[in-house]
């Protein structure tokens, strides 16, 4: 914006010289006009000229803790102060992010960046993109498509924060694991890593089981439902694994409201992601058991990467997987809950 104000007040300072500032300006015919104009136009887009263009698609910011975290990173640095000019496109359905995408592409932007709803179904739009010499950074989510077609991707480690979660789990040595599994959107890669694990354990292990096995779409009422139901179904459980924390907390509100004890030393075992702080107070309290950490601090990362590709080299790495832990309330501190609390 100040790139732009300057280049007008440039361009206004060219015309007063002409008809002399200070003085009575000469009468001004249609086409003295439309020439001042043209010259304001032409300055502002030249000034505006010199910001990157980006288009960021992403999941819905009200989805949860994390995604508001995320969404707020982007904005705090996609910004004309930081040298970028940024358009912004939500949603959680696939197909609307693809069409997201395509008006990018026809926008001519510099850079897509894109927090896939669901890991297939991209590879059309990105050799789209491709084509026309946009380069395309992916962040928090892989996708199903060549390498070639992306020019990096910044994600968290799903698969990785699924084992850590059941090794944590299997570590606990009950003698028998009744598993409430509340899944978050299905096909998204934070759904899939997170469900591989516990679906492997489970396959492996005879003492292991599956409750029910349903999808809450990161929604922490609709994971209150589903946990309500099998209560009311009278089937025994001693697990909540939860995709994510607003899941688990909607879990919890069932246990509650049916006088179920949970946590440490209690009867069920609640299990979330994300590390909202809200959520490392649960087990803080130990009114939790673990939650595994998902960062949603990715800005720095593709603006560096992008910094990168505008001085003409190619990422160092094509893939930047971001470190991530699991928490166990046993073990949390407070300053673990002020540093890793988002």
């Amino acid at each position: 914006m100040k790139k732009k104000l300057l280049a007008l007040f440039m361009a206004t300072t060219m015309v007063c010289g002409l008809v002399g500032c200070g003085s009575k300006p000469a009468e001004s015919t249609s086409t003295d006009k439309a020439e001042t104009t043209a010259d304001a136009d032409a300055a502002e887009d030249e000034a505006s000229g010199d910001l990157i263009k980006v288009g960021i698609i992403n999941n819905d910011p009200n989805e949860s803790g994390y995604r508001t975290a995320n969404v707020a990173d982007l904005k705090a640095m996609f910004t004309e102060e930081n040298g970028y000019d940024a358009s912004f496109a939500y949603s959680l359905k696939n197909d609307e992010q693809i069409q997201a995408a395509q008006q990018f592409i026809a926008d001519d932007v510099d850079y897509l960046l894109l927090s896939a709803a669901d890991t297939a179904g991209w590879d059309s739009v990105l050799q789209d993109a491709q084509a026309a010499g946009i380069h395309v950074i992916l962040f928090d989510r892989t996708i199903d498509a060549d390498e070639s077609l992306y020019d990096a991707s910044i994600v968290s480690d799903m698969a990785e924060e699924g084992n850590t979660a059941v090794e944590w789990l299997a570590g606990q040595g009950l003698d028998s694991y009744k598993v409430i599994h509340i899944q978050g959107v299905m096909g998204s890669a934070a759904q899939q890593g997170r469900s591989g694990a516990l679906d492997e354990k489970v396959a492996a292990e005879d003492n292991w089981e599956i409750v029910t096995q349903q999808t809450a779409e990161w929604n922490a009422e609709k994971a209150q439902q589903i946990v309500q139901s099998v209560i009311e179904s009278g089937k025994e459980f001693n697990v909540i694994y939860a995709e994510n924390d607003d899941m688990a907390k909607g879990a919890v509100a069932a246990l509650d409201a049916a006088g179920i004890s949970h946590g440490v030393g209690k009867d069920v075992i609640v299990m979330g992601f994300d590390c909202n702080k809200w959520a490392l107070e649960e087990l803080l309290a130990q009114n939790w058991n673990y939650d595994g950490q998902c960062n949603p601090f990715q800005a720095s990362y593709i603006d560096e990467i992008i910094k990168t590709i505008e001085g003409g080299s190619a990422p160092a790495e094509k893939v930047v997987i971001m470190q991530e832990k699991g928490f166990d309330a046993t073990t949390i501190t407070q300053e673990d809950v002020d540093t890793y609390g988002i």
